[in-house]
């Protein structure tokens, strides 16, 4: 078993800058990649980003727009993503996922072989 939370949403401005956190515990963490996932209102859930289980690999989606950046520290267990020059766009709940592997293409689950666990989500709203 694996729990998965997220945390660091909230409010922030156009332009500025948040990181999510996506804490692990339970069973051997450090042997799953971590995907992050969003979903606004009316819209499907998409890929953001996924990191490998060592850290050393990681995979962007279109979204990121280069933005973004994924990293994990597993000593505590944890997987951060730092967003900056956030837009309106940016706006959903932010989900992080625990799965097998970061594919060549992460635009579902179906690209990290299969999503085993996921957390509840944080909300991250951009307005000014």
């Amino acid at each position: 078993q694996l729990q998965l939370v997220e945390s660091g949403g909230g409010l922030v401005q156009p332009g500025g800058s948040l990181t999510l956190s996506c804490a692990a515990s339970g069973f051997t963490p450090d042997r799953y990649a971590i995907g992050w996932f969003r979903q606004a209102p009316g819209k499907e859930r998409e890929a953001v980003s996924c990191i490998d289980k060592s850290g050393a690999y990681v995979k962007y989606t279109g979204c990121a727009e280069g933005r973004f950046t994924i990293s994990r520290d597993n000593v505590k267990n944890l997987v951060y993503l730092q967003k900056n020059g956030l837009k309106v766009d940016d706006a959903a709940g932010y989900f992080c996922a625990a799965g097998r592997i970061c594919g060549a293409t992460i635009t579902s689950p179906v690209g990290m072989g299969g999503v085993d666990y996921w957390g509840n989500g944080t909300l991250v709203s951009v307005s000014s």
